[in-house]
C-alpha cells in the first residue's frame, strides 16, 4: 500500500485514459436501442441500461429472437423485459436504428 491508499485504489495515467475513453463510449450508449448478437445464434434487442465490470448487460424492453430480426417471415419475438445477457455470451453489439426508428 501507498501512503494509506488500498491496493486497488491505484492506478496509473495510461490506464485511467482508457478507462475514461472508454467510459465516455459506454455512456454514449445510455438509452439507445441495442441489437446484441449471441454465441448460441440468438439475438437480443433492447435498450441499454447498464453493464458490470464482468462485461455483463443490461437491457430494458429487451426482445429475444431465435433467427433474424431482419426476417420479417420468422416467428415473433419472445419479450424478455428486463435481461442481463452474460458477456462471454456477446459476439457483438450494434446500434440498431431499425428499432429506434420504429420508437420514434
Amino acid at each position: 500500500m501507498a501512503e494509506g491508499k488500498p491496493e486497488n485504489m491505484r492506478f496509473d495515467a495510461d490506464t485511467s485514459t482508457q478507462e475514461s475513453e472508454g467510459r465516455q463510449k459506454l455512456r454514449s450508449w445510455l438509452n439507445m436501442s441495442l441489437r446484441v448478437s449471441m454465441t448460441d445464434g440468438r439475438t437480443l434487442i433492447g435498450v441499454f441500461l447498464c453493464t458490470d465490470r464482468d462485461k455483463n448487460v443490461i437491457l430494458g424492453s429487451c426482445q429475444e429472437y431465435i433467427q433474424d430480426p431482419d426476417d420479417t417471415s420468422g416467428e415473433d419475438p419472445r419479450v424478455l423485459g428486463l435481461a442481463m445477457v452474460p458477456g462471454h455470451h456477446i459476439l457483438k453489439i450494434e446500434y440498431d436504428d431499425i428499432t429506434a426508428n420504429q420508437i420514434m
